[in-house]
């Protein structure tokens, strides 16, 4: 909705534009703003303040425009897998966390667990008390991997499992 009004109020200006334009080549005058704004541009010069500031405004939104192009939206939202082609769906990448979270504390041996998903990795770092750690990461890697396919995502994040006693780092 956001775009399609944005796209109305272009479309009305270019028009606005265009019809000024064309109005000018059969001789007839150019509306009052046009000739004003002609007029400020051709009288000003190029170290005015205004016009610096006019033009520092004009590269900041270009900027702005170049950086949200080449960024991808919804950057919080993992694309989900597509059974169905007219359906489209997305989770969170929070949520993503909190379902392997709880299916990493279900694992014996598991005391706490710290889940970090992104668009191409998932790392979990836990911690285990009474079981061997590369039992507990073993059971971790089975556990999660189930996991992330049962989340149903498009691209399924790359799994990255680390096990370390408590208050120890690894």
């Amino acid at each position: 909705m956001p775009a399609a009004l944005v796209a109305l109020v272009v479309l009305g200006g270019c028009g606005l534009l265009l019809y000024d334009v064309v109005a000018v080549r059969a001789d007839r005058p150019a509306m009052r703003w046009r000739r004003r704004l002609a007029r400020e541009l051709a009288e000003r010069p190029l170290d005015d303040t205004a016009v610096l500031a006019g033009a520092a405004a004009a590269v900041a939104v270009g900027l702005w425009l170049l950086v949200l192009a080449l960024t991808p939206g919804l950057r919080s939202v993992l694309p989900m897998r597509r059974d169905h082609a007219d359906v489209r769906a997305g989770l969170d990448r929070a949520a993503a966390a909190a379902v392997l979270r709880d299916r990493a504390m279900d694992v014996a041996g598991v005391r706490s667990v710290r889940v970090r998903v992104t668009r191409r990795r998932a790392d979990v770092r836990a911690e285990s008390h009474f079981r061997e750690l590369d039992d507990v990461r073993g059971d971790l890697d089975r556990t999660l991997a189930d996991g992330i396919r049962g989340l149903g995502l498009g691209a399924p994040p790359a799994l990255t499992v680390r096990v370390a006693r408590p208050g120890k780092k690894g």
